[in-house]
Order: structure tokens, then C-alpha cells, then sequence
């Protein structure tokens, strides 16, 4: 049995990050979807529901299973028993700097890292992006799913508020 972790720290999950997951789904027998949690990182959305958001967004992938972790993703892999990392790719950028954690990962643990290369439709997305597009009144709907898009309208009408 093949198990692999998609890790990532999805503020807010987003259709890239779902087409990279949903094709790592076809190719291993399970995925964990490691989603990094961090107290002293300042995120839009709390810990409890970025694993929420994820959870429900990959509800229908049966093979697919979300926890959250914090410390090294060597070690995440190791308690998962996972035998790769996948990770999305969206342009030369990412390569350099995936390519040294996955040299680093690999020389830690023997963990292999796979990378999948971001389906075009998808590869300008940022979760950074889409905040800021939201924020300044543009059209993120069909970048999320819209579970995802009614929680991002409410937390940035709440910062509005004074």
C-alpha cells in the first residue's frame, strides 16, 4: 500500500491546491493531506478551520484523509508512514525551491518527494493572491469551492467592521 502527503498550509484551500491533491489521489493508494499548523504563524484562518475547510473540500475522495501537524514534515511523514510528499509545481520559482526541500527531506528521512506540475487553468493561483484579490473586491468564485469563497466573504467583512 502506497501512501503519500500532500503538505501545505492552505489559507485558504483553493482549486490548485485540490487538483494537485485530487491527482495524487489517482496515483497512490492513500493521501494524507498535511496541513502545517503553527501558533506563531498569523494566517486569515485559525488552524481548526483551514483542516475544517480541507476536510469538507475533499469529502468525496475516499482514499484522501486530512490531519494537521506542526514541526517537520519529515517527521509527519514518519508518523503517517508515507512514502512520498507530493507536491503542486506552478512555475520555475517553485522548482528551486521545492527541489532543495525535497534534496533536504530525502537526505532526512528517504522519503521521496513527487512532483506534479499545477494543471495551467490553476497555476497563478495563490492562497496570498486570492486574499488580496477578495480584499480589494475582485471575483475569486471560481478559484474556490463555494464553501471555501462563503468563509473567505465572512472573514473579510468581519475585518471590515470596525
Amino acid at each position: 500500500m502506497t501512501r503519500a502527503v500532500c503538505p501545505g498550509t492552505f489559507d485558504p484551500v483553493h482549486e490548485g491546491h485540490l487538483d494537485v491533491v485530487r491527482r495524487a489521489a489517482a496515483l497512490f493508494d492513500e493521501v494524507v493531506v498535511g496541513v502545517g499548523v503553527n501558533q506563531s504563524k498569523q494566517r486569515l484562518f485559525g488552524d481548526d478551520e483551514r483542516l475544517a475547510m480541507i476536510r469538507e473540500a475533499t469529502a468525496d475522495l475516499g482514499n484522501v484523509s486530512v490531519a494537521g501537524f506542526s514541526g517537520l514534515l519529515t517527521d509527519f511523514c514518519a508518523e503517517q508512514r508515507a512514502q512520498a510528499i507530493v507536491k503542486g509545481l506552478r512555475a520555475g520559482g517553485d522548482f528551486e525551491y521545492e527541489m532543495q526541500m525535497a534534496q533536504m527531506n530525502a537526505s532526512q528521512t528517504g522519503v521521496e518527494t513527487v512532483f506534479v506540475p499545477t494543471s495551467p487553468q490553476w497555476s497563478f493561483l495563490s492562497s496570498s493572491l486570492i486574499k488580496e484579490v477578495a480584499r480589494l473586491g475582485g471575483d475569486v468564485t471560481g478559484f474556490l469551492t463555494p464553501a471555501v469563497h462563503q468563509r473567505l466573504a465572512a472573514r473579510l467583512a468581519e475585518a471590515e467592521r470596525p
